[in-house]
């Protein structure tokens, strides 16, 4: 074992301890498969992230992500954490004002807009999902197919099941059979577009602190998201960067939500997470968010 510098960075918040955590090796040269699934696995959160030399000549840097039960081929909140921590510890890019993180998907363009990062989503692949699998889905969350307003399996790397509800209330209210959608072996994420009813409902799921900084700090948000990952080992992911990621590209395209947007994520958690959702001119979605250093050390491994 030997001391690597170690960073544990909060992502999608400015405010620390009310995003998505992620532990951040900034030197993960000589570990083996084994011992960052061990450590991913030790730390509990729901994302590791190793960085390494970059093997493409236009990256930056590259980044292996493990889950507590597996090692991811892209993800959304390690993208911007990682990057935060590489650029905080003196990570020059080679292009101004654009940073090439390489990854299991391949090569991911993140840009800087002032202090907040962005990436850009990795290509979508989405289909309808077979009528058996919606229904074990919809019986494991407590859903009534009323309920449901539309459902895609989206795959831009990480497979999530995306379910769009009637309402951020519905959302808020799930209470899902976790055991149930591990068996299923499907991650799913849910979103509900909030309505004037909604409002007093909002905020009912989370505790007293969260409620106070999501009125007080965090712009309002567009649609609430929350994302369940039981195969993978994370009951509920706090606030997720790759499903909010294709979640966009499928909500965008079929008129379901604005070109620019924010997403709520982490509220039942007593989190208060904000993605902030751009497509531009040229039909790529970014996804951004803010990031903030919470532990700066060293880690023996």
């Amino acid at each position: 074992m030997k001391a690597r510098p170690f960073k544990q960075v909060d992502v999608f918040t400015s405010t620390p301890y009310f995003g998505n955590a992620l532990a951040v090796v900034l030197d993960g040269t000589g570990l083996d498969d084994a011992a960052m699934q061990r450590f991913a696995a030790w730390t509990q959160l729901s994302e590791t992230t190793f960085l390494l030399p970059p093997t493409e000549p236009t990256a930056d840097y590259r980044v292996r992500i493990f889950t507590p039960g597996g090692e991811l081929p892209f993800a959304g909140h390690p993208t911007l954490g990682s990057c935060h921590a590489w650029l905080q510890a003196g990570g020059k890019p080679k292009a101004a004002g654009r940073i090439v993180q390489q990854c299991g998907v391949g090569l991911v363009q993140i840009r800087r807009d002032g202090e907040r990062l962005a990436f850009s989503s990795p290509p979508l692949q989405r289909s309808a999902p077979s009528p058996t699998l919606l229904a074990k889905i919809a019986a494991a969350l407590g859903l009534k197919a009323q309920q449901i307003v539309a459902a895609q399996l989206l795959d831009n790397g990480p497979v999530w099941l995306g379910l769009l509800l009637k309402d951020a209330d519905t959302v808020l209210t799930l209470k899902p059979d976790h055991r149930a959608l591990r068996e299923l072996g499907q991650k799913v994420g849910v979103a509900g577009i909030p309505t004037a009813g909604d409002s007093p409902q909002l905020i009912a799921r989370s505790n007293r602190e969260a409620r106070a900084f999501a009125r007080s700090e965090e712009a309002p948000a567009d649609v609430e998201v929350r994302a369940f990952a039981a195969p993978v080992g994370i009951e509920e992911d706090p606030v997720t960067g790759s499903f909010n990621a294709s979640l966009a590209q499928w909500l965008i395209a079929d008129g379901h939500l604005p070109q620019n947007y924010i997403a709520a994520q982490g509220q039942t958690l007593g989190r208060a997470g904000r993605v902030h959702v751009t497509r531009d001119a040229d039909g790529l979605v970014w996804v951004g968010g803010d990031s903030v250093t919470c532990i700066d050390g060293s880690v023996a491994l």
